[in-house]
């Protein structure tokens, strides 16, 4: 049933209303003088990596940035909320950082580790002390898959098991291992996977069998669901664990030995999703049950990023046996790491290990000083006070748009907002929508990111120095997006479905 026309009065006042106006910057931007757009356009799209296409119909080609900030080749400036995939930690081109890697890059950048240098164990040293009980040895890598593929050889070697459980709706990377843990089918190729990887239900709480209003760690409570919750005794968290427990006991070989489970605290590729809140302390005391390890996977939501602690899996009161890490570690610069105990790391002994550009001097003073602006600039708490925020802020996107928006969660500044073509059936708002809502967010000056496995999750994890000021722009754009997609007879402001809905 189509209604053309049915938003006819709200499209003109639009139309002449004014867009959304980017807040101030007093950083002067350079005049870029590299390669013709055309020209860097077709060489990206043909022979480089072109089977990861950059975002955007008319793709961005970004020449400079400065804090939250990022400008293209024609020096229009833009409020990156993505930070390179929750990689730009601190802000772009931190003084700070750019002064700690100039300085060391003029000395000395690399050695490997068959050498002593001091900058590894100073970093060392402080990125340990940044981590509870004993967690104490550090190994440093280039990327989070390969940290995630270290932290899975040394489950196996050390419980002498084969089996690494993972959750269904994951991403933990695209090395033979990681990609087989990984659970979703748009990161997986149609090859044989590595063996020994079962996956269980995710505890979705928006898309799941079971969940609440009140089940998750988040200031948004979610809409249209009764929590059924006793006092502190979550449910949703039962059932879900009931779920891993039978994968335990069925699946899995010699009365349910395994080496190892591995998850995010939030996952961040499949869509921010948050789990009930005693869900990943009850999957610890299982695994831990079972004599296997536990594997926390803080590529994108360490470092302070959730607010409320440094680490994201502090707020579930556990202590992991193995953290990865990579992502925000360094600002942009690549490099991983995986923290674990004495005990487990003396497994590797029993062959050689070693990782030629891992625990650099470039890398270690890049990340020494991520750590150091992280505390001096109080970015933890400007975290949870600007990302509780912009949730309060995009709550209200569930009241102005409850046939468009069905959901708003997340934590600090980690941040999910799923977009819905049916309400009630929870359907993925579709991709062709999706896109000129994604391109119209751009083209106002925002830039966002997209995840799930639908693509229908706007993500919002932006360097951790951004602003109030830089919350209200996004929420307006937002919005103005909204707007302009129900302009296009998606959905009508009557709430009425039409076209193909």
């Amino acid at each position: 049933m189509a209604l053309k026309g049915v938003t006819g009065r709200w499209s003109s006042i639009r139309r002449y209303s004014s867009l959304p106006e980017i807040p101030g910057c007093n950083f002067t931007v350079s005049n870029y003088k590299g390669s013709h757009y055309d020209s860097v356009k077709s060489g990206r799209m043909n022979s480089v990596t072109p089977t990861t296409p950059p975002f955007y119909k008319k793709p961005l080609l970004i020449h400079e940035g400065h804090k939250q900030w990022l400008w293209d080749h024609t020096g229009r400036r833009y409020l990156d909320m993505f930070g390179g995939v929750v990689t730009v930690s601190v802000g772009h081109s931190h003084p700070k950082v750019t002064e700690a890697a100039t300085s060391q890059l003029s000395k000395l950048n690399h050695t490997t580790s068959i050498y002593m240098h001091p900058k590894y164990q100073e970093y060392a040293d402080k990125l340990i002390g940044k981590l509870p009980g004993n967690l104490k040895v550090l190994y440093m890598t280039n990327s989070g898959s390969e940290s995630n593929e270290l932290a899975f050889l040394m489950a196996k070697v050390y419980t002498g098991a084969q089996d690494i459980i993972s959750l269904n709706n994951s991403y933990h990377g695209s090395t033979y291992m990681t990609n087989a843990a990984t659970g979703m089918s748009t990161w997986r190729y149609p090859i044989a996977s590595a063996p020994g990887h079962p996956q269980v239900t995710v505890p979705d709480v928006y898309r799941g069998s079971w969940g609440g209003s009140q089940c998750r760690d988040c200031p948004v409570s979610q809409r249209g669901q009764t929590c059924e919750c006793i006092g502190d005794k979550c449910i949703a968290a039962e059932k879900y664990l009931k779920d891993l427990k039978d994968t335990i006991q069925f699946s899995l070989p010699n009365n349910g030995k395994f080496a190892a489970f591995i998850a995010e605290s939030i996952q961040g590729i499949g869509g921010v999703v948050q789990f009930p809140r005693t869900y990943l302390r009850g999957a610890y005391d299982i695994i831990k049950s079972k004599n296997a390890l536990y594997i926390a996977d803080e590529v994108q939501v360490g470092f302070g990023r959730t607010g409320d602690h440094f680490w994201g899996f502090e707020c579930d009161d556990i202590i992991p046996d193995i953290v990865t890490m990579a992502k925000g570690i360094g600002n942009g610069f690549p490099m991983g790491a995986v923290v674990t105990t004495p005990e487990i790391a003396a497994s590797l002994s029993q062959a050689l290990h070693f990782n030629t550009f891992g625990g650099n001097p470039l890398a270690c003073a890049i990340g020494s000083a991520v750590l150091d602006v992280i505390e001096e600039e109080k970015l933890q708490e400007n975290s949870k006070v600007v990302g509780t925020y912009l949730l309060h802020r995009l709550s209200t996107l569930l009241l102005e748009y409850p046939t468009m928006v069905g959901d708003v969660r997340g934590k600090g500044l980690m941040i999910g907002v799923e977009l819905v073509s049916n309400p009630d059936k929870k359907t993925p708002l579709e991709d062709e929508y999706m896109a000129s809502l994604f391109e119209d967010t751009k083209d106002m000056g925002l830039l966002i990111g997209r995840g799930g496995i639908h693509k229908n999750v706007l993500r919002i994890k932006p360097p951790m120095c951004v602003t109030k000021e830089d919350a209200d722009f996004t929420v307006e754009v937002i919005k103005k997006a909204l707007d302009n997609c129900r302009d296009r007879n998606l959905i009508s402001r009557d709430n009425v479905y039409i076209g193909a809905l």
